[in-house]
């Protein structure tokens, strides 16, 4: 497709994340609320009630927000991207497709919340990686035999996208309760009123999120060629993977962990949400120990361009080092989600908006793609050191250090060792398919031993 159409598929991933916004938390309190009508704490009436007013607020957004960005699509063509290769009509054009797709695929969350509340988690891990499937695969062929330009292929993704909405509406209307003989549901604001505070809370917090994960994105693509940025994404983007790893957990234990805390059972939450601390730990950080001492080597196996290699290897070891960081940083908020109480979520999120968008704006605006990268870790570091034991003492006093050291600290340990040891004996073979090999070899030995030390440093030794 050539950097810059890549530029394009790094400004459509910044869209969807800036269109979360939109949001209102209203995704999360639809998957918190179905997983308390499974345990018992809402009524049938109250919860279709509830689902049937989420569903019209999300149609409105949708459809506005999707308007706004069709009819914005040849002002950010023309006065935004700097694109100097390809043509004015097909950036533009381009666009108008990813305003269908990102107004589509936001639409998809409200059913997702439904379906990961109803803890059907094993059909929708299968239907996202069918989805991710078609996405990010089955698109080759069409680029390689058909056509390679960035219309051909957000074409594809919107006839993708219309595949995803159907299926997950047509599951998440087999998992809601039917509605008694005699009723009717309509449209109504009454319903939304009682978890409103709940999600203006997510709406905050989600906000702040997008604001600091996605605000070197937005200036760079300004600031930067889109020939560049698409260097950019290239390593923003394969960063980011590791949270798709660390995901489907987030999304199995939320709802399980809201539905033991309106049972009372905070022992068990207690025990679940270490345990996922030490799958998502046995898994990212092997994983991100290999983005981040063989960037290079990785680049230069996905891609065989050794300029860029050399401009974005250090960027890409930068935000893998930040991703890791934030997939265990992340559970405190799974915790204070599960609770109901988001108050230090916000002070919290608040405060490194704070610190962290400036820094970001200078760094960026001075360093270019090196100091975003910088930024990036040192907000999530920072952030894990300060406020996560802030949070433990409010919600499980006294697992803070024992939280860190058996399921995260101990269990890195082996990985640590194990790609320290490879970086400085293995000789990289020069052919990019060979070397793509070598790399995985290497990672799935990491996690694999991970995995086999794990069992016998945490699992058997609480303490």
């Amino acid at each position: 497709m050539g950097a810059e159409a890549y530029g394009l598929v790094g400004f459509f991933a910044m869209l969807q994340a800036w269109f979360n916004l939109l949001d209102m938390g209203l995704t999360p309190t639809m998957a918190r609320e179905t997983a308390r009508f499974r345990g018992g704490a809402l009524d049938l009436l109250d919860y279709r009630r509830l689902a049937r007013a989420l569903e019209g607020v999300f149609c409105v957004v949708a459809i506005a927000g999707g308007l706004l960005l069709y009819v914005s699509a040849n002002w950010i063509a023309a006065s935004w991207l700097n694109a100097n290769e390809l043509p004015m009509y097909e950036v533009a054009t381009a666009l108008e497709f990813i305003a269908v797709i990102v107004s589509l695929r936001w639409m998809c969350g409200l059913y997702r919340g439904v379906i990961s509340g109803s803890e059907r988690l094993v059909w929708l891990s299968g239907f996202n990686s069918l989805i991710a499937t078609l996405r990010f695969v089955l698109v080759l062929p069409v680029l390689m035999f058909f056509s390679a330009t960035p219309v051909t292929f957000f074409i594809f993704q919107l006839g993708v996208a219309v595949v995803e909405v159907l299926g997950l509406v047509f599951m998440a209307y087999q998992m809601l309760p039917a509605i008694p003989s005699g009723q009717q549901i309509r449209w109504q604001w009454a319903p939304l009123k009682p978890v409103l505070k709940f999600s203006l809370s997510i709406a905050f917090t989600s906000s702040i999120w997008v604001l600091v994960t996605q605000i070197d994105k937005l200036i760079l693509s300004k600031i930067l060629p889109l020939a560049d940025y698409g260097y950019f994404t290239v390593a923003a983007l394969l960063a980011s993977g590791i949270m798709i790893v660390s995901g489907p957990v987030s999304t199995a234990i939320m709802p399980r962990m809201a539905n033991l805390h309106a049972k009372g059972e905070l022992g068990q939450l207690i025990a679940l949400y270490r345990q996922a601390t030490q799958i998502v730990t046995v898994t990212v950080i092997p994983i991100t120990l290999v983005l981040v001492f063989f960037s290079a080597q990785v680049l230069g196996a996905w891609t065989g361009d050794d300029n860029l290699v050399g401009r974005v290897a250090p960027v890409l070891a930068l935000y893998a080092a930040g991703y890791g960081v934030l997939a265990v940083s992340a559970f405190p908020y799974y915790l204070q989600y599960a609770n109901g109480d988001l108050k230090l979520h916000l002070i919290g999120s608040a405060l490194l908006a704070l610190i962290l968008v400036p820094s970001v704006v200078w760094a960026t605006n001075n360093y270019g793609m090196i100091g975003a990268g910088w930024a990036w870790l040192i907000s999530n570091v920072l952030y894990f050191v300060i406020w996560t034991p802030l949070v433990h003492r409010r919600f499980i006093p006294g697992v803070h250090l024992a939280w860190v050291w058996l399921d995260i600290v101990k269990p890195s340990l082996p990985a640590i060792v194990a790609i320290g040891v490879c970086a400085h004996f293995i000789t990289w073979h020069p052919n990019s398919v060979v070397l793509a090999f070598e790399l995985v070899a290497v990672a799935s030995a990491a996690i694999a031993l991970v995995y086999v030390c794990a069992d016998r440093l945490t699992f058997f030794n609480r303490g």
